[in-house]
């Protein structure tokens, strides 16, 4: 399955749209937290874990989903939000904890919730599998249209939730299918020294569906194995596992050291960017140009800055919100 021109160009505009908000973010972030790391202070309080280098794993995905499909995410899920159609501005005021957010700031970065497009994340290992699974087998008893997209990392695949849900998957042949984006790193520690087999895509016999291997965070090798896994979910066919080569260019979250990291290992990464590599890609192909890249990248920032803007001039909630959606 290949990508038609529009998508390749929506596929790079998205990319580039995630990579500006992560790095704006990553500046946003330090502010006030010199010169003594404080993860309490500054505009964004909190963890905050950086999606660069993984978003082919978002949009090649999500150019085969329309709003009523489901995406459950991880703790790293902006490059996923913004390929899903979250909206921008309330996203990121969200994660900045404003009162214009998606949850009025409650949410954080972690907990981003979007309804109108069926987006959901969360901070816990693995959560992903669950809600996806769930989502799905409601839409299959509902005779409802969409299927569920479960994103996880390559060290949840080793979490009893992962076992559980491609069983049941496959048992009940649920529209679903799970994505496990390989960074190489459980937060520090490596793949090969958490995880038995080389590849997670293996595991898929296990459960009787198909099991496919992206190698090198290639975005239309993403595409291609997304497009045929949804498709099948679609045709009443069951649930596909799919894992992602790809790469974590910052930290597990900002403030890492990376110390972990074998030396030469981040520079090599870099300069492996999935983003320049497809915009030259596109060049190649006749679909950009050099004055059509600026203009979209222009476009893509200034979406970003607008955001960040609505963001910093909105207002928290007041004291006295803490109460509301609460139970007691």
């Amino acid at each position: 399955m290949q990508p038609t021109n529009d998508q390749r160009l929506w596929m790079y505009r998205q990319m580039v749209t995630s990579r500006h908000l992560e790095e704006r973010i990553e500046t946003i972030y330090m502010e006030g937290k010199t010169p003594v790391f404080n993860m309490a202070k500054g505009p964004i309080p909190g963890e905050m874990h950086l999606s660069n280098g993984q978003e082919p794993c978002a949009v090649g995905v999500c150019a085969h989903l329309g709003a009523e499909d489901v995406v459950v995410a991880t703790h790293r899920p902006h490059h996923i939000a913004v390929a899903k159609g979250v909206d921008l501005d309330a996203m990121v005021a969200e994660i900045f904890g404003k009162a214009t957010g998606l949850s009025g700031g409650r949410g954080g970065h972690m907990h981003i919730f979007d309804a109108d497009v069926n987006f959901s994340c969360s901070g816990i290992i693995g959560e992903s599998l669950g809600p996806a699974a769930g989502a799905a087998l409601s839409r299959k008893i509902q005779g409802k249209p969409g299927v569920a997209v479960a994103f996880l990392g390559e060290g949840a695949a080793n979490q009893g939730a992962f076992h559980e849900a491609l069983n049941l998957a496959s048992v009940w042949q649920l529209p679903v299918v799970f994505v496990i984006e390989d960074n190489a790193w459980g937060i520090s520690v490596a793949k090969q020294a958490a995880t038995a087999v080389p590849r997670n895509d293996l595991r898929a016999s296990s459960y009787n569906m198909p099991g496919v291997h992206v190698a090198d965070n290639d975005v239309e090798g993403v595409f291609a194995a997304a497009g045929e896994a949804i498709s099948r979910a679609r045709d009443g066919q069951g649930p596909t596992l799919i894992e992602i080569e790809t790469s974590r260019l910052a930290g597990h979250f900002m403030g890492d050291s990376e110390d972990y990291r074998p030396e030469g290992e981040k520079a090599g990464l870099q300069s492996h960017d999935p983003i320049p590599r497809y915009r030259q890609a596109l060049i190649e192909a006749g679909l950009l140009d050099e004055a059509a890249d600026s203009r979209l990248v222009d476009e893509a920032h200034e979406r970003v800055e607008a955001a960040i803007h609505f963001a910093r001039e909105s207002d928290f909630l007041p004291a006295e919100a803490a109460l509301e959606t609460v139970f007691v």
